[in-house]
């Protein structure tokens, strides 16, 4: 398995993808560019019911009608399927669209498969990390990284204010 090179993506096409949501749903960046929304937000992690994960699903999904009246569509992204998915939203009530990157083909596009630190083992997962998209030009116009779990939501929100 590959990992992500360092070359930010600000600036380029976002990578086009379809995946599968939580209601099984297949669910296409295109289509999500021209579902009347000025941006996109991408936001991908590591993996559902983790405690950071959480964390951070449960803060978009509590500014998500905040995100609609800035024009922004909210999708996260992560490896497990979309039963994982399912679980993770009944769970804990939320209110955004998941989509599984099983084959990880998605955040190998968008770069963000990461060596990381595990109980002391490198391995390779995906990095927490999230991408403001323009829907006019499809073009990722932010990157974070290195994200906080619980700042980011305000983050976000104050930087799309700003546009």
């Amino acid at each position: 398995m590959s990992v992500a090179s360092t070359k930010d993506l600000v600036g380029e096409k976002a990578p086009s993808f379809c995946l599968k949501n939580q209601s099984n749903n297949e669910v296409c960046l295109d289509g999500l560019l021209k579902s009347g929304y000025k941006f996109v937000l991408l936001y991908f992690y590591p993996k559902d019911l983790t405690p950071g994960c959480t964390i951070e699903a449960k803060s978009f999904s509590n500014a998500v009608s905040e995100f609609e009246k800035l024009g922004v569509k909210v999708v996260g992204v992560s490896k497990l399927g979309v039963e994982s998915k399912q679980r993770f939203i009944k769970k804990h009530n939320l209110k955004i669209e998941l989509l599984a990157d099983e084959d990880l083909g998605v955040a190998k596009a968008y770069r963000v498969l990461k060596k990381k630190k595990m109980f002391g083992k490198e391995v390779i997962g995906i990095s927490r990390e999230t991408f403001l998209i323009d829907s006019g030009s499809s073009k990722i116009i932010k990157h974070w990284t290195k994200v906080n779990p619980k700042t980011h939501v305000d983050e976000v929100l104050v930087y799309i204010a700003t546009l």
